[in-house]
């Protein structure tokens, strides 16, 4: 194997390592808590504040860490993966207010943890719509076209649940857990995003 041949698997095992903790966080929170504690919590970002605070913060700086040390095709795309390893590991550092009574830093911590989520959302969109798609061939492969559509889907997934979510929380509190499911959804999204751009799903044919 070239040393060209063994760079590139290299950033196809490092995209798929970034999709698979993806894929399996919202996965593993949402399950952890409901075999120990019965319950469904109000947001991702509120399993800080669980047993499976441990996992979450993780989980969180992994990504961060796999995002940091990503470099893709030109400035801009590192520029971006930098913002969202930053953000990751933000969110992680900073949790989101506690559900109960809070003190005032613990409410401006949870300010600077929304922060660092949408940042880390937004540009995880942009990676989806943007630079995901982008190609250095005049006329792309097949799989890379339908790369292409999985990568657009996910980018609007991704921006669709943040506003949604934004409605959610000028809306009563309820029992439907709507926040949970939309983020969770939004970090399905960019689970499987990464995987594709890893080509784990619908990798070029050999």
């Amino acid at each position: 194997m070239s040393q060209q041949d063994s760079l590139v698997h290299s950033y196809l095992f490092l995209r798929r390592a970034i999709g698979l903790v993806g894929v399996g966080l919202p996965v593993v929170l949402v399950f952890g808590v409901l075999v120990t504690d019965g319950v469904f919590l109000d947001s991702i970002s509120g399993y800080y504040h669980s047993p499976m605070r441990d996992v979450f913060i993780g989980a969180m700086c992994a990504v961060g860490a796999f995002l940091l040390s990503y470099r893709g095709y030109d400035l801009l795309d590192n520029l971006t993966a930098t913002a969202a390893g930053i953000a990751a590991v933000g969110v992680a550092l900073f949790p989101t207010t506690p559900p109960d009574t809070h003190t005032p830093v613990e409410g401006v911590v949870g300010v600077v943890h929304l922060v660092f989520a949408a940042v880390f959302f937004l540009a995880l969109a942009y990676f989806c719509l943007v630079l995901f798609t982008k190609s250095d061939q005049t006329r792309p492969t097949t799989r890379k076209v339908q790369r292409n559509r999985v990568y657009v889907v996910c980018g609007w997934v991704i921006l669709a649940c943040l506003a949604l979510i934004v409605v959610v929380n000028l809306l009563p509190h309820t029992e439907l857990h709507l926040a949970l499911w939309l983020e969770s959804a939004a970090i399905l999204a960019f689970g499987f995003a990464w995987l594709t751009k890893g080509e784990a799903i619908l990798g070029d044919v050999s």
